[in-house]
C-alpha cells in the first residue's frame, strides 16, 4: 500500500500529538506554526484541548482554526515559556536545519519558536534534502527596501522575486530568493538578516528544529542531530 503526501501529512500530525502529550501539563500553553501540515496538526490537537490552557499561533490562518476548535489563544506577549513549537517545514536537511515561509509566516513562527523549550517540525519525506536551497528561499522584507534588499541578495548569488499579491499578517511583502548555493545555512542567514531591510529570512539554521518527526511509506521516524 503506497500513502499519499494528504495521508503522511495526516500519519505525522497524529504522530506530533502522541509526542507533544508527555511534554504538556494543564497549564501549558502550546506553540503552533503555519500550513498545510500544521493545519492538520491544529486538528489532531483539539482532541486533546484539556491537556494544555492555551496556544499561541504563528499566523490569522492558524489562530481561526485553533479558535474555531474552541481552544484559546494567547498574544505572545502574555507568554513567558512554552513547552514545544510545532510546525512544518519546506526543507529540513540532516542537522534539521530548515527553509520555512512557503505560506509567508516565517517571521512570526521563527519568534513563537524562539520562547519554546522545543521546536518539533513535522514533515512527509519530500520535505529531506542533503542540502538546502532548491526551494526558494523567502524574505520577508519592507516595502521601501525591496529593490535595495534584491540588489544586496544578487551579490550573495541569489535571483529574488516579488512574491505577488501577498503581504504577511505583518503588512509586508515577501521576495523569493532562487539560485543559493547553501553550503553554510547558518552563515548565510546571518548575512541575509543583516541586510538592512529584511524582517526575516526563511532560514531557520541558526536555531533549527529539536526533532523532526517525518512520515514516511515505512512509518513516522523521528530524527535528531
Amino acid at each position: 500500500m503506497t500513502f499519499s503526501q494528504q495521508e503522511l501529512k495526516e500519519q505525522v500530525a497524529k504522530a506530533a500529538v502522541d509526542y507533544i502529550l508527555p511534554l504538556l501539563t494543564p497549564g501549558s500553553v502550546v506553540g503552533v506554526g503555519t500550513g498545510s501540515t500544521a493545519d492538520l496538526f491544529i486538528d489532531q490537537l483539539a482532541k486533546h484541548k484539556d491537556a494544555f490552557r492555551a496556544a499561541v499561533a504563528s499566523s490569522e490562518r492558524s489562530a481561526k482554526r485553533l479558535t474555531n476548535h474552541g481552544i484559546a489563544v494567547l498574544d505572545l506577549n502574555e507568554v513567558q515559556t512554552m513547552p514545544v513549537y510545532v510546525d512544518g517545514a519546506d526543507e529540513i536537511n540532516a542537522l534539521l536545519q530548515m527553509i520555512k515561509g512557503g505560506g509567508g509566516a516565517l517571521t512570526r513562527e521563527k519568534i513563537v519558536a524562539s520562547v519554546a523549550e522545543r521546536f518539533v517540525c513535522i514533515a512527509d519525506e519530500s520535505k529531506v534534502v542533503a542540502e538546502l536551497g532548491a526551494f526558494k528561499l523567502p524574505i520577508e522584507v519592507l516595502p521601501m527596501a525591496l529593490q535595495s534588499v534584491s540588489r544586496q541578495v544578487a551579490k550573495l548569488g541569489g535571483q529574488a522575486q516579488l512574491r505577488q499579491g501577498f503581504t504577511t499578517d505583518n503588512g509586508n511583502p515577501i521576495l523569493d530568493v532562487a539560485g543559493f548555493s547553501v553550503a553554510d545555512a547558518r552563515s548565510l542567514e546571518c548575512q541575509i538578516n543583516d541586510i538592512p531591510g529584511v524582517v526575516c529570512c526563511g532560514f531557520f539554521a541558526k536555531s533549527p528544529a529539536t526533532v523532526a518527526l517525518i512520515a514516511t511509506q515505512e512509518g513516522v521516524k523521528t530524527l535528531t542531530v
